[in-house]
């Protein structure tokens, strides 16, 4: 319950501050019936997301994040960019693998092109995902435990982060939000992005999967830091200082053509 009501608090936060600008630390306390030491724990993280800066006695807005979409809306968005991203992860995935697709929009995509394989496991938090495997004779689908996200449709919670403990994968097929240079992979919500994160440690290759509307882009969350990650999938319409930025780190930049 602590958990969720820091969560909850923290997305307050920064709602005010998206709507006033700034924000003061004795306001905050007023407000929410914390201690000052609580609120300022709250702005730190807030400001660790490169979202606002630390001024004396609150804080004030550096960006805005982009508004979260339930799991429909964005499956309607860039869906042609989408398909391609999708199809081109699934030429990545060899009989044999061990592989995690984490929930997502862009992610289902790759679910959608694997249902032909052969001899591959996936394990996922996503209920679309694993409904879409579901019937496809040659994938095992591991489904991990948790508590359901609806916006999401999906899994998280301790129980999802303990599910990944006796496993290792090859692959981890991950799906953000945002996605910058400076501050990494992000997502809306706390409690994914830390299994996300949980993801991130029990793969031996990490590849992310994302139109290019998500860079440039920051959530409130950090799931991982661009040096943790190995290879990105994306469409045409990234822009150069992404393609160059991302290989002065060395990570590896596979553009998905959409199909004509």
């Amino acid at each position: 319950m602590a958990t969720r009501n820091t969560r909850s608090r923290r997305q307050q936060i920064l709602q005010c501050l998206i709507e006033q600008g700034s924000v003061q630390v004795a306001e905050l306390v007023e407000r929410f019936g914390v201690s000052a030491v609580t609120v300022r724990a709250d702005l730190s993280h807030i400001e660790s997301q490169g979202l606002a800066t630390r001024t004396h006695g609150g804080a004030s807005l550096v960006r805005t994040p982009p508004q979260e979409q339930d799991i429909h809306e964005k499956d309607a968005l860039n869906l042609p960019l989408k398909e391609s991203i999708g199809a081109r992860a699934a030429q990545l995935v060899q009989a044999g693998d061990n592989i995690i697709i984490d929930s997502g929009s862009t992610t289902m995509t790759l679910a959608r092109h694997l249902r032909g394989h052969r001899e591959v496991t996936v394990m996922t938090n996503g209920l679309n995902i694993a409904w879409e495997l579901a019937n496809a004779p040659g994938v095992d689908v591991l489904l991990s435990g948790g508590l359901l996200r609806k916006q999401s449709l999906s899994l998280q919670g301790s129980q999802a982060e303990a599910s990944l403990n006796a496993y290792s994968f090859d692959t981890l097929f991950l799906g953000v939000d945002g996605l910058d240079l400076q501050f990494g992979l992000t997502t809306h919500d706390e409690a994914e992005a830390r299994l996300n994160h949980r993801m991130v440690e029990r793969a031996r290759r990490i590849v992310v999967l994302t139109d290019a509307s998500k860079f440039g882009r920051v959530s409130l969350h950090r799931i991982a830091r661009l040096d943790q990650i190995h290879a990105i999938i994306t469409d045409p319409g990234i822009d150069d200082r992404y393609r160059e930025g991302l290989q002065r780190l060395g990570i590896e930049l596979i553009i998905a053509e959409p199909t004509p």
